[in-house]
Formats: structure tokens, C-alpha cells, sequence
């Protein structure tokens, strides 16, 4: 039998093999690892459905691929003030954030100029060209890769032609300071233009404005197109409480501004791009691709929502092809 002295000898080895076994695996695939964890930063813009469905979605698509016990996130929301986004930014740096998940485009901006070393996903965001972000849509070429929520503005207009055939003048509002909302404002004006259609501008700096501006335009208009953009999804039943007594629709540049009151749309499911904003980041995270070489992408098929119930209060008649389209019995 082995006296006392050798048998702690030999236990103080066993333990020591064991220990170095499990120092050479932590070298290993973090994702798999459910006691490595990765920080990453969430920065939103501002509160709306929407950006609120984007933000769901990221989390849950880096889970989908494995990334769920093994990451910390710290969920921060701007309100839609810019000293809370630079602030926001640099909290992030500071913290040494593995990725940065910013979602919409004054949000990307605000991480984009504090670092250029921590990869950055975003989402919600229209075109990063037109916003400095990449140097290509192909080919980012800068540590700012995500996804797109371009929307099909022409097949709306033409949404909106087929359910109020005799629109002549278009009416919009939108936020003068947003490039987001100032690109699709001018494909749908040049749109708009092509068909002789006039179109009729009202633009806001904050949820304030909205009423006054929608009440300087309604009466004017056969009816108002509104952009993806934030400080009007922010706060939509404000604008439909005036064109709804003016008995004017309201086409959408998204899903949640016409659960909100508004007529149609055909665009963006949020949730579903913001998950393919998490894919997008779990392969970084995991190695597989880096942002500067990651092209944007965008959702593959887009979505018709109708407001039966808004029809139905402006009078309109929704074409049973529509109907079907949008699953309305």
C-alpha cells in the first residue's frame, strides 16, 4: 500500500494533468464555452415598435447560432437624443465591448466615430453608403457591416394608386435631419414625378412638430405617404388622428406604423432583419467573417400589411387580390 506522502504526491500530479487539459481547451470555440462570455453593446435609437422588433430579433439570431448563455449584453436606448448616443458610444469603448449591435442609422453613426476597431453590426439602417458608414454596400472596407431596410418605395406608391386609384397629390412628412428619411422621400417624389403626381412636403426636428405638420398639408392632399422614419414611428397615432379626420389613408413605409393606425404597406419584417442582423454578428463573433468584407444584406421578401379596420373607417375598398395577399377574410 502507498504510504500518506506518495499518495498526495501522486494525487498533486493527477490534479495537475487535469488542470493543464483544461487550460489547453479554453482555446477553443468561445460559442461552445457556456463560461466564456462575450460582451456586447446594443445601442437603439429610440423606443418604437419596430426598432423594439429589430432589437428582439438580433438577440435571438445570435442565439439560433449558439451564441445565448455565453454573452452579456448591455441594452442601451438613446430616446432619440444625441448626446445620449455619443455617450452611449463611448460607454462602450470604454467597456471594451466585443461588438457593437447599433440599430438605426444615427446610432450607427455615433459608434462609427469613436471606434474603428470594434466590429460594428447595424440594422434599421436605409443606406450606409449615403450615411458614411462603408465604402460599398459589396465591400464594406471599415469595421461597419449589417443589414438594410430599404424598402420597395415604388411598388408602395403603386400600393397606394391601387387602393386610391384618383391620388393626384401625395402628401409626406418626415424628419428633415434623419439621411434615412430624406433618401426615400426622394425616390418617391422622383417616382411620384414620373406618374404626375404632385407631392406636397412637411418635414419635423421632433414628435412635437408632427401635428402641426400634418395639418398644414392635409387638406391638400389625396394622401400622405410616411417614410421608415423614427421620430414619426415613434409616435404615428398622433399624425393618424389628423388624417383620420380629414378621411385621408395613410401609406406606411412599415408594418407597426399601420398596426398603429395607418392604411397599407408592403415592407420590412423587422424581427425577421434583425435576426439576420444576430446570424451576421454570431459569425464574426465565432471568427468566420470580419466586417470589412462582409457585405450588407437585406430581407429576400418583403411583406403586405393592410388595416382592415382603418379601410373601413376612410371608406375604402380593398381589391380582393389585396385581400388575399394580406391573409384579410
Amino acid at each position: 500500500m502507498m504510504n500518506w506522502k506518495k499518495w498526495k504526491k501522486a494525487l498533486a500530479a493527477a490534479t495537475l494533468v487535469v488542470s493543464m487539459g483544461l487550460v489547453a481547451g479554453c482555446g477553443g470555440d468561445k460559442a461552445q464555452d457556456s463560461k466564456a462570455a462575450y460582451n456586447i453593446g446594443v445601442v437603439q435609437l429610440v423606443e418604437h415598435a419596430a426598432l423594439d422588433a429589430a432589437n428582439k430579433g438580433f438577440v435571438d439570431g445570435l442565439a439560433s447560432k449558439g451564441f445565448k448563455d455565453n454573452v452579456k449584453f448591455d441594452q442601451q436606448n438613446a430616446q432619440a437624443d444625441q448626446s445620449n448616443l455619443a455617450n452611449i458610444s463611448q460607454r462602450f469603448v470604454n467597456n471594451k465591448v466585443d461588438l457593437i449591435c447599433a440599430i438605426a442609422t444615427p446610432a450607427a453613426q455615433s459608434v462609427a466615430n469613436v471606434t474603428k476597431d470594434i466590429p460594428i453590426v447595424a440594422t434599421a439602417v436605409t443606406d450606409y453608403e449615403e450615411a458614411k458608414l462603408i465604402e460599398s454596400n459589396a465591400k464594406p472596407n471599415t469595421n461597419v457591416t449589417g443589414t438594410t431596410d430599404m424598402n420597395p418605395i415604388k411598388e408602395q406608391i403603386d400600393l397606394m394608386l391601387k387602393l386610391v386609384p384618383n391620388t393626384k397629390t401625395i402628401g409626406t412628412v418626415y424628419c428633415s435631419s434623419e439621411v434615412n428619411s430624406q433618401k426615400q422621400i426622394d425616390i418617391m417624389k422622383a417616382y411620384a414625378q414620373s406618374k404626375g403626381i404632385k407631392v406636397v412636403e412637411a418635414t419635423v426636428s421632433t414628435v412635437n412638430d408632427i401635428q402641426q405638420a400634418a395639418q398644414s398639408i392635409v387638406g391638400d392632399v389625396d394622401a400622405i405617404y410616411i417614410p421608415t422614419d423614427n421620430i414619426l414611428a415613434s409616435a404615428i397615432p398622433t399624425l393618424i388622428a389628423i388624417t383620420d379626420a380629414a378621411k385621408v389613408p395613410v401609406i406606411c413605409g412599415e408594418a407597426n406604423m399601420v398596426k398603429a393606425g395607418g392604411l397599407a404597406t408592403l415592407g420590412v419584417d423587422y424581427y425577421k432583419l434583425g435576426f439576420q442582423t444576430g446570424e451576421m454578428a454570431a459569425d464574426i463573433l465565432a471568427g468566420k467573417s470580419k466586417p470589412a468584407t462582409m457585405a450588407i444584406q437585406s430581407l429576400e421578401e418583403m411583406t403586405l400589411t393592410i388595416n382592415a379596420d382603418s379601410a373601413k373607417k376612410l371608406g375604402i375598398e380593398i381589391p380582393a387580390d389585396l385581400k388575399a395577399q394580406a391573409g384579410i377574410k
